[in-house]
């Protein structure tokens, strides 16, 4: 009898691991494991457009990759840190604030 392995997980061309079928990567499912402790029972309640296959996957996937994902999401948090400075924009913030009308 022959077997068929059906993936819910899967790579993009810069090697981004993403639940099939969704607009989720498994790093997204591991941060809210790792923020907030969530159970995969929880996590389909706060995203239930992920099935709890899927959500399941995205973890072994997770756990089967562990060291390249770690490294992916510091990489991702350290380049988040760098841009948070560039793109929050004072001097527009100032320009709008002084349009502003007064209450």
């Amino acid at each position: 009898m022959p077997i068929t392995v059906v993936s819910q997980i899967e790579i993009d061309d810069q090697g981004v691991p993403w639940i099939v079928g969704t607009n989720t990567k498994v790093a997204e499912v591991v941060l809210d494991k790792m923020a907030y402790g969530w159970s995969p029972e929880e996590m389909h309640f706060q995203h239930p457009h992920l099935s709890l296959a899927q959500i399941h996957s995205a973890l072994a996937y997770y756990y089967e990759n562990r060291e390249k994902l770690d490294a992916q999401i510091e990489h991702d948090y350290q380049e988040a840190k760098t841009l948070k400075p560039k793109l929050s924009a004072p001097a527009l913030r100032q320009k709008l604030h002084a349009l502003k009308k007064p209450e």
